[in-house]
Parts: C-alpha cells; sequence; structure tokens
C-alpha cells in the first residue's frame, strides 16, 4: 500500500516553479507578533570581558541590540521574497546565560499588516548575533552563533505556532 501525504504549497513559486514575490493585496491587515532566539557561544574569559565592559570597540551588547533593531527594519532590503512591513515593535532582550557561557538574543516583532513578521524577528537575532560577534572579535575568533529559531508568532492565516522545544 503506497502512502499518501500532504506536499505544502510553496506561495514564494509561480506555476512554472519560477520565485515570485507573493501577492498579499487581497489580505485584510491583522495585528502579528513573532518571537525569535538566538545563542552566542564564548570563552569564559570572552564573556566576562563583556560583561565587565572591558571590551575596545566599546558598548557590545548596547550595539548588538541596536543593530538587531535596525536588521529587522531593514529585511525586506535583505531577502529577496519579504514585504516592507509597518513594524509597530521591535525589543531585542540580549541575556547572559552562565551555562553557555555566553548570551541569548531575543527578538519581538508587531505589525498590524497583510503578511507576518517571522523573518524580520529572524533578522533581528541574526544581526544582533552577528555585530556581538564583530565586537568581540579581537578577544576571540572561535565564538559560536547557533540555535537561531523561531520560537513563536501570532495572527495570520495560518494561526499562532509556539516552538515545542525552546533553546
Amino acid at each position: 500500500m503506497q502512502e499518501s501525504f500532504h506536499k505544502p504549497s510553496l506561495t514564494h513559486l509561480d506555476a512554472q516553479g519560477q520565485a515570485q514575490m507573493v501577492d498579499v493585496s487581497g489580505k485584510v491587515p491583522t495585528i502579528r507578533q513573532a518571537v525569535a532566539e538566538a545563542k552566542v557561544r564564548m570563552l569564559q574569559a570572552t564573556f566576562q570581558a563583556i560583561q565587565a565592559g572591558n571590551v575596545a570597540k566599546g558598548d557590545v551588547l548596547g550595539t548588538a541590540r541596536l543593530a538587531g533593531i535596525m536588521g529587522a527594519k531593514q529585511t525586506s532590503a535583505l531577502i529577496p521574497l519579504c514585504h516592507p512591513l509597518p513594524i509597530q515593535k521591535i525589543e531585542v532582550q540580549i541575556t547572559p546565560d552562565l551555562q553557555l557561557p555566553g548570551y541569548v538574543i531575543r527578538a519581538t516583532v508587531k505589525t498590524k499588516a497583510e503578511t507576518g513578521v517571522e523573518m524580520e524577528a529572524l533578522t533581528a537575532v541574526s544581526v544582533a548575533a552577528l555585530t556581538l560577534y564583530d565586537m568581540a572579535k579581537a578577544l576571540e575568533k572561535s565564538i559560536v552563533i547557533e540555535s537561531i529559531c523561531l520560537i513563536s508568532k501570532t495572527g495570520g492565516k495560518s494561526g499562532d505556532y509556539s516552538y515545542s522545544n525552546p533553546i
């Protein structure tokens, strides 16, 4: 007996399989929110230097947080088929994690629009993590950015989503 399964359609492909921007003009704007996270793992000495503010480039965490906010706002310029969105809220939190050692970066992005802000939240944590690396690379080249994932999203036709195994 042959097993049948439903193959989800990819809305970014036209009938010929060519990439296209999805037409969302017929959709009603609704409130949508997405939360993403990333981990940045480093040596204990690097972590302690950042915590103490002993990094030659300056405020590592403040700069990374600001970069994450700016990154979310630039998502449609970075990801080819993303829609430019009117973002109403971007919050980037960088929390020290002694167990890593390193930092957990969490971004929350909110809009009232025809499409969601998952990519904006993922871009925010990615850019914040890359900036943290850039600010601290003089101390350590082996910093690792890992576990970038969507934690949750609300709103839209596909409904709410929550990652069952958060980092």
